[in-house]
């Protein structure tokens, strides 16, 4: 691993932490099939079931992963992830949950600026924004406000129906002058705390662009009880 007194300076002045070389492209591409098969059998799943298969992935996001895959398992326990959470953020490390998040040229809509504190509430929590396919300005990738995860600020942009945020900053809320894109390659990832803004844009590329997201939290900062978190762990520490 890198120096993990930079790692950890540039997190805690921005927020968040970009390692555009964490996994190999190689491995994306071998778990981003092991998603595509995964989806597809959960589709089947909905299909038997009478339901519509499009509403367990609405919006190009299906949550849970771990929770039956154990590739999605094993990329939230790689050493190489825990090594960085452990020397930026906590020695007590929990798992909570991770999804998979995807725009193609069918799923091509930008996320807007929020923070995701304010989804969850309670004690704060860090995400791993891990690149499937490279990611790129093109076909959606992230942006992030330096230093805006001092505190949370007020989200109370205008929804539409059938929007997948539904807590939002207001149009023009952010300079966007100040954010930094996180193109990175695949393999590449974001750590971000769940109060730094962020967003993304969309796709126009119609190309894929899938990325996996996992949370955790400091073991001994919070022991809130949440329904989504079905695959918590404790991971390292107490």
């Amino acid at each position: 691993m890198s120096d993990t007194k930079g790692y950890r300076e540039a997190y805690q002045r921005d927020g968040y932490l970009i390692v555009p070389d964490l996994f190999t492209a190689e491995e994306m591409t071998a778990f981003k099939a092991e998603m595509h098969r995964l989806l597809e059998a959960v589709r089947e799943e909905a299909v038997a079931e009478g339901n519509d298969p499009e509403r367990v992935v609405h919006g190009g996001v299906y949550v849970g992963l771990s929770i039956r895959s154990e590739a999605a398992q094993a990329v939230a326990r790689d050493p190489r992830i825990l090594d960085i959470l452990e020397a930026i953020y906590a020695p007590n490390l929990e798992f909570l949950s991770d999804k998979i998040v995807f725009k193609s040229e069918s799923t091509a809509y930008g996320s807007p600026w929020h923070q995701d504190w304010h989804y969850w509430h309670g004690s704060n929590k860090i995400s791993v924004w891990l690149a499937l396919d490279n990611a790129t300005v093109a076909n959606g990738c992230m942006k992030l406000l330096p230093g805006s995860h001092r505190a949370a600020v007020t989200h109370d942009g205008e929804v539409e129906p059938g929007d997948t945020f539904v807590l939002r900053l207001k149009p023009g809320a952010v300079d966007e002058a100040q954010a930094v894109i996180g193109e990175v390659p695949a393999g590449g990832a974001v750590f971000f705390l769940d109060l730094t803004l962020h967003a993304s844009y969309p796709n126009t590329s119609g190309e894929d662009r899938w990325a996996w997201i996992g949370t955790y939290r400091d073991t001994r900062a919070g022991t809130e009880e949440y329904s989504w978190a079905k695959a918590r762990v404790v991971l390292r520490g107490e």
